[in-house]
């Protein structure tokens, strides 16, 4: 007879004399009365049923079949079952089963998910079993992916993918624990791969698009700072409020969030002209703005926008503009109009029109540009020449006064300071130098220090 009884520590244990005459034990842990004794009744079954050699019974089967596999592991060590060959235990069927089962996801995201079952598949085998992949074999698996070639950024992004997969395999109780926890990789955005497009750039390429449906795709993304496709194939022309100069942009990338399924955007002069030019073009009762019927067919498959192919033509379009294509070549149309827009508009404002947030902005978007170390270098010499000027007044204004240490002669140092940086270089040498401060025969000047003895 199966009996059940209780340890010091209150965990449940199912007792039984094997078909060997010896006492076996089932530890079920900390669980209810009628949970100890329903499964005594059928250890019961299992343990009749083997001493007679006879089939068990329909209820105890269906019981069995309901049993997750770290019990029916507990009860095939007392020689109660087999142990089950489950399918799921397999790397191959389960990442298969998990892909499959997770219906409220997208499938742009499935694609993506994709990439990582590939790699995990050649790095560990179809058939590897869960259970055995250890915390070093998922280090392994991060140096694999370096290895590839792949840049930081994926490299973190798909071993953040894993360690979710490896969580619903720890939460359906296939393996312990998730070998995955640990593992990480730091994303960092190398600079050669930030590219700032400018308006000069962004008119060649307007000027060498094929025909209007371009035009709108690069106008959208540079001018309008567009997500492509995704946000541009989406737009439609009952989003454009004409009247009030604004357009209602959708965007399937965060229209999981709470108020994130669409954002106003004004309609900034230089979109609106390549939209003006595009709605006069666009044929009666057209409802997308991007009217090519095979951008639409893409974009109404089952596989949503990874069957839309918009870079190779793009970089057709780069290379015949008599430019070198770009890495990320819509994110850097984008991360051109954000750089642009924040530096007219508050930080907020413009995360809002793109749809982002500051954090992200300042770590993927903006940009240090060309025109930004003009405009500091204009400063610098605009300042410099305030300088001289203040300078000179304040010379003039005490050339009768002699004193041991004025004023003029603190103004004169800060001054001469100043040309040791190569920014007042050209400023310093318009400034008018002090005879005190020249020395050598030839009267040459110099910007270091003066002994008392000099002056």
């Amino acid at each position: 007879m199966a009996s059940p009884s209780r340890d010091a520590n209150g965990r449940s244990i199912v007792q039984f004399i094997a078909a060997d005459e010896k006492r076996r034990s089932i530890r079920l842990g900390k669980v209810t009365k009628r949970i100890a004794e329903t499964f005594r009744i059928r250890v019961q079954s299992l343990v009749t049923a083997n001493r007679a050699g006879h089939a068990i019974d329909d209820e105890t089967s269906r019981w069995l079949t309901g049993l997750d596999n770290r019990m029916i592991d507990k009860l095939a060590a007392v020689g109660l079952v087999p142990r089950r060959e489950s399918e799921a235990s397999a790397l191959g069927s389960f990442l298969k089963e998990y892909v499959s089962k997770r219906i409220d996801v997208k499938p742009a995201t499935k694609e993506v998910w994709s990439q990582v079952t590939r790699n995990l598949r050649e790095f560990f085998g179809e058939q590897r079993d869960l259970k055995t992949i250890t915390e070093g074999d998922a280090e392994d698996f991060k140096l694999y992916l370096i290895g590839e070639g792949l840049a930081s950024t994926t490299v973190a992004k798909r071993l953040q993918f894993a360690r979710q997969f490896f969580r619903s395999a720890v939460k359906r109780k296939l393996i312990p624990s998730n070998p995955f926890a640990e593992v990480g990789a730091k994303a960092t955005i190398k600079a050669d791969r930030e590219r700032f497009i400018t308006r000069e750039e962004t008119d060649r390429l307007l000027a060498t698009c094929p025909n209007i449906d371009w035009r709108v795709i690069v106008g959208l993304s540079r001018y309008g700072g567009l997500r492509c496709p995704s946000e541009v194939l989406t737009l439609e022309w009952a989003d454009i409020d004409w009247e009030n100069g604004r357009f209602l942009a959708h965007s399937p990338k965060t229209e999981h969030h709470p108020g994130k399924a669409t954002r106003k955007i004004p309609l900034f002069p230089e979109l609106r002209a390549i939209l003006d030019e595009a709605f006069e073009m666009a044929a009666d009762g057209a409802v997308y703005v991007v009217g090519n019927d095979a951008y639409r067919l893409a974009a109404n498959t089952p596989g949503g926008w990874r069957n839309c192919n918009l870079r190779t033509q793009f970089g057709r379009i780069i290379k015949r503009a008599g430019l070198e294509p770009w890495p990320r070549l819509f994110h850097a149309l984008r991360a051109s109009r954000e750089t642009e827009l924040a530096r007219e508009y508050p930080i907020h404002v413009v995360t809002f029109w793109l749809g982002n947030t500051p954090r992200i902005a300042m770590k993927h978007y903006l940009m240090a540009t060309e025109e930004d170390f003009s405009k500091a270098m204009g400063r610098m010499v605009e300042k410099a020449v305030q300088n001289q000027v203040q300078f000179s007044d304040n010379s003039g204004a005490k050339s009768g006064a002699a004193t041991c240490r004025d004023d003029s002669q603190d103004l004169a140092l800060n001054d001469i300071s100043r040309c040791e940086t190569t920014a007042y270089a050209s400023a310093c040498e318009f400034l008018p130098m002090p005879a005190k401060y020249i020395s050598g025969e030839d009267r040459i000047r110099t910007c270091g220090p003066v002994s008392r003895s000099s002056v």
